[in-house]
């Protein structure tokens, strides 16, 4: 866990002031909770981290469950009103901005995207359901991606078409 926050640290330019960092700290609580073997002393945490999370999505206005798997160097650029599936993934080095959603599409296909490396999804994007978002990929502001983006590729409007990017 510790590794991990040093690295978030780095990630957030050192600055304990970001509520990016904020989210990360309560996020690598919830996901190191999972490791104690007590149950009891694990129920403890488990309740810790509940209100922490609680807290922690009042206060900067983002959703990140700690089941949702993260990769290195995931950066939530701008605060506020972002919501993340407990389903959602998410390679390394992506980078999301305030009103992102990343999503089920419908609550009777509890799937939600698979994310790749190298991301950047843009304010008030929608990404939602059972899709596969390639790696080094760019999505626009408010953009709604309900289909598959492959590598290296650009989504933008609504709903998104996808630009192939100029290698």
């Amino acid at each position: 866990m510790f590794e991990n926050v040093k690295n978030d640290f780095i990630t957030y330019e050192r600055d304990f002031s970001r509520q990016g960092f904020w989210v990360m700290l309560v996020y690598r609580f919830g996901r190191w909770r999972y490791t104690i073997q007590t149950p009891l002393i694990r129920k403890v945490f488990s309740l810790t981290y509940k209100i922490l999370y609680k807290f922690i999505q009042i206060i900067t206005g983002i959703e990140l469950p700690c089941e949702v798997k993260l990769g290195k160097n995931f950066r939530i650029d701008h605060f506020g009103d972002i919501i993340i599936s407990g389903f959602a993934s998410f390679g390394d080095n992506c980078v999301i901005r305030n009103g992102v959603t990343v999503g089920l599409q419908s609550i009777n296909d509890p799937i939600a995207p698979q994310i790749g490396n190298n991301v950047d999804i843009g304010t008030g994007a929608k990404v939602l359901g059972r899709i596969t978002v390639g790696n080094n990929v760019n999505i626009g502001a408010n953009a709604v991606v309900i289909k598959d983006i492959p590598d290296n590729s650009v989504a933008v409007g609504v709903p998104a078409r996808i630009i192939t990017k100029k290698v």
